[in-house]
């Protein structure tokens, strides 16, 4: 039994909003019946002001999704649809009160619903507009697209295969694209690490590299008398020098790829390369 607040239950039994706007300014899709959960949204726009004057759904699917569903189109009648672009997932959530962390999914399909509603409303060929159509398909379980993959991890800060399940259902059936999925997982941290590094300033780059030297790598040098120091930084390029023992042993070079290399790169950045002096 899954721990809903008061207000899912109150949007779960009396939604508001509920039915189909005919001849529609813009509509957008998600989901599919054969996966679990399937949303339209359809909306009217005043196109003098941009305010958004109506929204109404049809929502196949689990209490959350319904709530989710009823709470978007409230938060979003009224508001321009410059405005309404900027709710997140986790507004939605938040509204409710909060959603359990496996029903995550609900609101980030109201959240998707109200995008493809906006680009439809905003100059899409289509009739309407079908989220993650033509995009490459990761989980075929539940037609979950890299894209979503990519777009919830990003907006909701996840770092495990379960809390991508969580958001956006992947893995959720046969689990084939578990692999998969933990590898966008890794490429994606992988590449926004390196972009924080990126943007230090060369003090704090040295700083840091020094750092994992000295806590990390020389500790294990010294076991054999040696230690390696950090002779410069150029860009990803970091050059190191080996003093001591190390200096004249001929596995430095071993040691420099399964050590210092290893080290820096997991706790630092994986683009780093390491060279020695």
């Amino acid at each position: 039994m899954w721990n809903y607040t008061e207000k899912v239950y109150e949007h779960f039994k009396n939604p508001k909003n509920v039915g189909e706007i005919e001849n529609p300014d813009g509509v957008g899709e998600v989901g599919s019946i054969v996966c679990g959960d399937a949303l339209k949204l359809t909306l009217r726009v005043d196109r003098a002001t941009g305010k958004i004057l109506d929204a109404k759904f049809k929502t196949f699917g689990c209490a959350s999704a319904i709530a989710s569903s009823s709470i978007m189109t409230g938060m979003i009648i009224g508001k321009t649809l410059d405005e309404a672009a900027k709710l997140t997932n986790q507004d939605i959530a938040g509204s409710l009160g909060g959603l359990p962390s496996e029903k995550m999914h609900c609101s980030v399909m109201g959240m998707e619903a109200l995008e493809a509603a906006i680009k439809n409303y905003r100059g899409a060929k289509q009739e309407k507009v079908i989220m993650g159509e033509g995009e490459r398909l990761v989980c075929k379980c539940f037609s979950v697209t890299e894209a979503k993959i990519l777009k919830a991890i990003k907006d909701n800060n996840l770092k495990t295969v379960e809390e991508v399940t969580n958001f956006t259902k992947a893995g959720g059936g046969c689990r084939q694209c578990a692999g998969e999925i933990e590898k966008i997982l890794k490429d994606y941290w992988a590449r926004a690490e390196h972009k924080t590094f990126a943007r230090m300033t060369v003090v704090e780059k040295v700083k840091m590299v020094e750092k994992v030297l000295a806590e990390e790598v020389n500790p294990k040098l010294k076991l054999d008398g040696g230690w390696i120091e950090l002779v410069d930084l150029e860009g990803d390029k970091v050059k190191v020098r080996f003093l001591g023992m190390c200096s004249s042993c001929p596995s430095s070079a071993l040691t420099l790829k399964n050590i210092v290399e290893k080290e820096l790169k997991e706790k630092i950045d994986p683009l780093l390369e390491i060279e020695a002096q």
